[in-house]
């Protein structure tokens, strides 16, 4: 692809202002939210969208979700609002859930994937709202990386994937959250978990007083010919250039398999205080048993991973419900799904 100038500035009026001409000239731009910093682009023009793909390497089988800033926003881009949809944004909205529902007119098919289904969120943060308002554009937004890569969260990570693959980062600081949206489609007859987040299962489901049923390609590889209903249910995802292994077991086990496996370049990847104990270089991510603190450090430490030098990364474990569903989710996607039981 052709290399551009990236400019990355603070956020401010003018900035915001200059986001928002980029997206209504069909143009593209990275910028942050609570989950991770996100690339947007006109959800309703296709070749906008089509830039997106270009910049991330990314295949165009994989849906992206349209950001929104208020309820209003819902007409054209759905073809109807389910109950239950209605009772999550009420909860959940603005804020880190996304929601699959029957897709409207006005969406580009590139932006769905060519599904009769369209995952739209409003997000919390600010800058996002901001953009959205100033240009009247809802727009579809993929997380800023390589694909592939880990999601950035934060702007010097958003520019070292996408320096000169577009105009302008939005610098707005460290994402609070660190992993990507809860995705749950609404559109069925039952709800179903697509790809967990900081909004969890049991949350849902005290909201909507029924079971939310979880996909099996949450903790499993999708299988031959199935459709990618959400963004990251593919194969592999969020990986860093070394080779990841997880590591289910205790702390004692886990030790002695480093101790096993220590040679240049293996690393470990642990919880918060455990790197001192242990007899290879490490990077902690986050407390034992505390999902949100280890998703807001997931994706810097295995980019982390990578400036260190490491070939290949053992990982730590977390639990798979709550908000350590989700980061479970992204560690099986970066290790390709390579899991050791100890």
């Amino acid at each position: 692809m052709e290399t551009m100038q990236t400019q990355v500035l603070p956020v401010n009026e003018e900035s915001i202002q200059l986001a928002a001409d980029l997206l209504r000239r069909g143009e593209i731009l990275a910028l942050p939210t609570e989950t991770v910093y996100g690339i947007a682009a006109d959800a309703r023009n296709g070749e906008a969208v089509k830039k997106i793909f270009l910049a991330k390497g990314r295949p165009q089988d994989n849906p992206l979700i349209v950001h929104i800033c208020g309820m209003e926003m819902l007409h054209g881009l759905v073809a109807q609002v389910p109950d239950r949809a209605l009772r999550l944004a009420k909860a959940f909205w603005p804020g880190p859930l996304t929601m699959v529902m029957p897709r409207g007119p006005e969406v580009s098919d590139v932006t769905c994937a060519g599904l009769d289904t369209v995952g739209i969120r409003m997000p919390s943060h600010p800058v996002v709202q901001a953009v959205i308002k100033a240009s009247g554009v809802a727009f579809a937004a993929p997380s800023a990386n390589l694909s592939g890569r880990p999601s950035p969260t934060n702007a010097a990570d958003t520019l070292a994937d996408m320096d000169g693959r577009l105009p302008l980062i939005l610098d707005g600081g460290e994402s609070d959250v660190g992993v990507e949206s809860t995705v749950v489609s609404v559109c069925g007859e039952h709800p179903v978990l697509l790809r967990p987040g900081y909004v969890t299962k049991e949350q849902m489901e005290q909201v909507l007083g029924e079971e939310v049923l979880v996909s099996h390609a949450i903790l499993e590889k999708l299988r031959p010919g199935e459709t990618a209903r959400s963004p990251g249910m593919k194969y592999k995802h969020y990986a860093p250039k070394a080779q990841v292994t997880i590591l289910k077991g205790d702390f004692e086990k886990y030790k002695a398999y480093l101790t096993a496996h220590a040679a240049p370049g293996v690393f470990a990847m642990c919880f918060t205080g455990e790197g001192k104990d242990l007899p290879v270089p490490y990077i902690e991510y986050g407390t034992n048993g505390d999902g949100a603190s280890q998703a807001h450090r997931l994706f810097t430490a295995l980019r982390e991973c990578d400036k260190a030098g490491a070939q290949v990364v053992y990982a730590r474990c977390p639990l798979s419900s709550g908000v350590s569903m989700a980061v479970y989710n992204r560690l099986l996607r970066a290790a390709a799904f390579r899991v050791e039981e100890l």
